[in-house]
């Protein structure tokens, strides 16, 4: 009798240590990174997830992922409240690694980007500047001459962990913007559409007028017209580091490649990193007379076009009045 309860205290023994170490939640209360290397076994997890506070077992964590089997995914894992051993298992059976949101709109900029890399906690904006300078082999096939990686990097919201690489940030956006590429049937003249879909990107946030605007352009080309588009104008100031929120006398006479008020054609490369409408503008500009727009204060956004420099600069001149009468309503709403 003694015997048998004394196996039967081993047993209570047993199977209360089993429930503690599996069941019974420990871990941290405050936020806790954990890194699992690619191709790690589940006894060299166990021991980083002890030594990390996150288990209390090493033994009983590879014991029971022997028991379960399954493959625990590499990852970065973020744990921040007591948690059960099976709570973890299974957390890293799924793959429920912690990453951050990159949200890159359409239109951004080589400049804008490194800033949302920055402010989302993923990397320096200055050293992810220059990977975006200086990784242009990523997109050699596509464009060989490029400065930068500047049209390429697709706008999208990439979700990356927090150890991401820059280049592997590059080479995710760029195959992104492989992909939609040949879904729109982009194979050829790629480094012309996608500069002329910048300057349609910049230049309207209105898709009813992309094709518009795009349309412009290639009349503007066709003629060999200078482009006269401000936003390539901003660009080079920002390639210069002299942009000031604003545009000036210099800045339009600046002897910029980029500058399309002093050199006729497409700037150089793209000014931004355009959506799917402007790409799709761009390869297929609308069939005008056009020549000219300007913006349209009383419909915001959208533009209006003109075919002879007559019609324009009255469109012109409608734009200044809306502007000063703007200007007005604002200082007498702010009583100045």
């Amino acid at each position: 009798m003694r015997f048998f309860l004394s196996i039967l205290g081993l047993m209570v023994v047993a199977t209360a240590g089993i429930i503690f170490l599996l069941w019974v939640p420990a871990g941290p209360t405050t936020a806790q990174m954990v890194r699992i290397a690619p191709g790690s076994a589940a006894w060299k997890i166990g021991g980083t997830l002890e030594r990390a506070g996150v288990i209390r077992s090493q033994i009983a964590f590879a014991l029971w992922t022997r028991v379960e089997g399954g493959t625990l995914k590499a990852g970065v894992y973020r744990f921040d409240h007591p948690a059960s051993m099976t709570e973890v298992y299974a957390r890293l059976r799924r793959g429920d690694v912690y990453t951050l949101a990159l949200t890159i709109p359409e239109g951004y900029n080589i400049f804008d980007i490194a800033q949302a890399v920055e402010r989302a906690g993923i990397d320096k904006g200055q050293d992810f500047l220059a990977a975006e300078q200086q990784d242009t082999d990523l997109i050699r096939d596509l464009d060989p001459n490029a400065p930068s990686l500047e049209g390429y990097l697709f706008p999208d919201t990439y979700h990356l962990t927090p150890d991401v690489a820059p280049r592997e940030i590059l080479t995710t956006m760029v195959r992104r913007f492989r992909a939609e590429a040949a879904r729109l049937g982009l194979t050829t003249h790629v480094h012309d559409v996608v500069t002329l879909a910048s300057l349609v990107e910049r230049e309207t946030p209105v898709a009813a007028d992309r094709p518009l605007v795009a349309g412009v352009f290639a009349n503007r080309l066709a003629r060999r017209m200078p482009l006269d588009t401000d936003p390539s104008v901003i660009y080079a100031a920002l390639l210069e580091k002299r942009y000031r929120g604003t545009i000036y006398a210099s800045d339009l006479k600046a002897d910029s490649s980029y500058n399309t008020y002093v050199h006729a054609g497409l700037p150089p490369g793209p000014i931004c990193n355009p959506g799917i409408p402007a790409l799709q503008a761009a390869m297929q500009p609308a069939r005008t007379d056009n020549l000219y727009f300007v913006s349209d204060l009383l419909h915001p956004g959208h533009s209006r076009f003109a075919a002879t420099l007559e019609e324009h600069q009255k469109n012109v001149t409608a734009y200044r009045s809306e502007q000063r009468h703007t200007e007005a309503n604002h200082a007498a709403e702010h009583g100045q």
